[in-house]
């Protein structure tokens, strides 16, 4: 009987010691007499960076102050900015300051710290329960560790969506008919594309070859990563941190087809530094860019001769014909410097913090990105934070917040999982085709000047050959990006 008695308490001692291994069962090492400092490099600039600093200051007031933490942060720039500062800090370059306790990164850069030993496992500080708040798909993101261990925080992220001047779009449907859903596909984009090239042009008839281009798109490589992928193709396949490239010839032939033709064709452009700056000038009008350019989004036409309001239009980005509903998930994580148990504790402290549906929300809201919890992505909560804390937010980055809530369930989100030369290699997906489109197309634009028609002015550009040759030069480049 006495063997019988002694068993709750020894079950109670078991129960006691793996709880203590636990995230949630780890004792704080803070001591609110002797707050522990903590400095955050990122990158946000203008309202993102004013919404930043509200909430650090608004944790400093509260928990930060019950707990023992006090948040300072800094924006470095630009994104190209801060990771030369985090590189500089990392190999104790002469002159560079020292390393942050946290800072943003994309995965790319994060991965390159990590092989440094330089990343906190963050794992140690979460339980099960608090990751299954987030995403699914953000954590997972974050396992960049060999062992699979979770090394950069999910704290913002985007996606792609389409934005269309709908101002100007109307007098162009009407008049031939164009339908907004014809721009779900690709292939329905490019067709749009060439008809309105066609439309503008024969609104001068005593200028022939003066049509415009209709759309473009921002970040080229996410085309290749998610083209790709609709294809049920992963161009990067990672295993164990080695990459195997999948560049079958057949598949690339349709992205060829649905990007560098119409570029060269004049039926889609990219002129500004981002495609929202031409919607702008009136280069064209419709983009596909990130959820959180919808800010950017311009308010009227600003041209040589003209000048007028214009509203707008939200939609998903257009999806191959057939293809699977693949879109991109991109967005900057934060990433905790290895240091000691005090800071890299307080650290997550405050990350955890910053994660919750409230608080993130209203850095989502201002800054354009989608919060990274569940239970945030959604248009009522979405609302109710609003309200809660008197915010106000500018139309267009509620409508692509709200679009994207309702989409979400029928979409799937995806990255390619970090690589070493991983970023050399997306520079070869931003670079090669674009660059390659926009020296062609300046080549037809010369011919057209000259009378030359359009059709015998591209001629030889969008021939098979032509394809066969970017083909292989396309090969060839990512293949040396990944061996350096």
């Amino acid at each position: 009987m006495r063997q019988i008695g002694k068993k709750p308490g020894v079950i109670f001692l078991i129960m006691a010691m793996l709880f203590s291994l636990t995230g949630c069962g780890q004792e704080s090492p803070l001591n609110p007499k002797d707050p522990v400092s903590l400095t955050v490099w990122h990158y946000y600039n203008g309202s993102q960076q004013t919404a930043f600093d509200t909430l650090v200051e608004e944790f400093n007031d509260t928990v930060g102050r019950e707990k023992g933490i006090y948040v300072q942060g800094y924006s470095q720039g630009s994104v190209s900015d801060l990771e030369t500062a985090v590189r500089d800090a990392v190999s104790e370059k002469v002159g560079a300051d020292a390393m942050p306790d946290i800072f943003s990164s994309y995965a790319d850069t994060a991965y390159e710290v990590e092989q440094a030993g330089a990343l906190a496992d963050l794992s140690n500080y979460l339980s099960e329960e608090e990751l299954s708040r987030y995403v699914d798909a953000y954590i997972e993101e974050g396992r960049i560790a060999a062992d699979g261990t979770l090394r950069i925080f999910p704290v913002a992220k985007s996606t792609e969506i389409m934005m269309i001047n709908k101002t100007d779009w109307e007098p162009f449907a009407a008049a031939t008919g164009a339908s907004l859903d014809s721009l779900k596909t690709l292939e329905g984009v490019v067709a749009t594309a060439q008809r309105y090239y066609e439309w503008t042009d024969g609104l001068t008839p005593d200028l022939p070859g003066d049509g415009k281009a209709f759309y473009g798109r921002d970040a080229v490589a996410n085309y290749f990563i998610i083209g790709m992928q609709q294809l049920g193709v992963e161009i990067f396949r990672v295993s164990n941190g080695e990459v195997t490239l999948n560049v079958p010839k057949e598949k690339l032939y349709r992205l060829w087809q649905n990007y560098y033709v119409p570029m060269v064709k004049g039926y889609f452009g990219a002129y500004g530094k981002f495609r929202s700056d031409d919607v702008k000038t009136g280069e064209i009008l419709a983009y596909t860019g990130s959820t959180s350019s919808a800010m950017y989004f311009p308010n009227q036409v600003e041209m040589e001769n003209d000048s007028h309001a214009i509203e707008y239009v939200v939609m998903m980005a257009p999806v191959f014909e057939g293809g699977e509903n693949y879109a991109v998930q991109q967005g900057a994580g934060m990433v905790v410097s290895k240091s000691d148990e005090k800071h890299e504790y307080a650290a997550v402290e405050f990350l955890k913090w910053f994660t919750q549906a409230e608080n993130n929300l209203a850095f989502g809201c201002v800054a354009g990105y989608l919060p990274v919890q569940k239970e945030a992505n959604r248009a009522e909560k979405l609302d109710q934070v609003i309200v809660d804390r008197d915010l106000t937010v500018a139309p267009k980055t509620y409508d692509c917040l709200t679009s994207m809530f309702q989409g979400m369930d029928g979409m799937t989100l995806y990255t390619n999982k970090s690589f070493q030369n991983g970023s050399a290699a997306r520079k070869v997906l931003e670079y090669h085709l674009a660059d390659k489109a926009a020296e062609d197309r300046a080549a037809v634009v010369a011919a057209l000047a000259q009378g030359t028609s359009l059709e015998a002015a591209s001629a030889s550009y969008v021939t098979e050959e032509a394809f066969e040759a970017w083909y292989h030069s396309f090969c060839d480049a990512l293949n040396a990006a990944i061996s350096k």
